[in-house]
């Protein structure tokens, strides 16, 4: 039953993504791309006194790269830069553990954790947080 939720919360963000789009104003940006499935994603971010005050995305490729683009924006959104690397750290963590993951502190991306029993789909679950930490240390848009 765990497994449908997860499958439905996948859809769901696939079908429809939160927060895409492009910020005219960003104050940081990057663009991924997955040479081995042709995913990509152009994310844009508006840092303000370390907070990530607003985020979106553009891209296109398969549903777990979109909806992992989707419920990164909602699970970075205000939060400060720290706390969003932390949240990336917790995410990639469980993703390449062979221990169960904290289903709970991963809320929503718990969802993503089924990849990990397919290694060429993980590329595809962190594509856009991979943009988020290049965003988050790269140049100022």
């Amino acid at each position: 039953m765990l497994q449908e939720l997860y499958q439905e919360v996948i859809i769901d963000h696939g079908k429809s993504p939160r927060n895409s789009g492009v910020l005219e104003k960003a104050t940081h940006e990057a663009e991924g791309y997955n040479p081995y499935c042709g995913d990509e994603v152009h994310l844009t971010v508006v840092v303000k006194d370390g907070v990530i005050v607003d985020l979106k995305f553009e891209g296109q490729g398969c549903a777990i790269s979109q909806a992992s683009a989707s419920m990164m924006t909602e699970a970075v959104k205000g939060k400060n830069v720290e706390e969003a690397k932390a949240i990336f750290k917790r995410f990639h963590d469980a993703l390449m553990s062979r221990e169960d993951p904290d289903y709970d502190a991963l809320d929503e991306l718990a969802s993503l954790t089924g990849v990990k029993d397919y290694p060429s789909r993980i590329k595809c679950a962190t594509l856009a947080w991979h943009c988020l930490e290049d965003a988050l240390e790269g140049q100022d848009a």
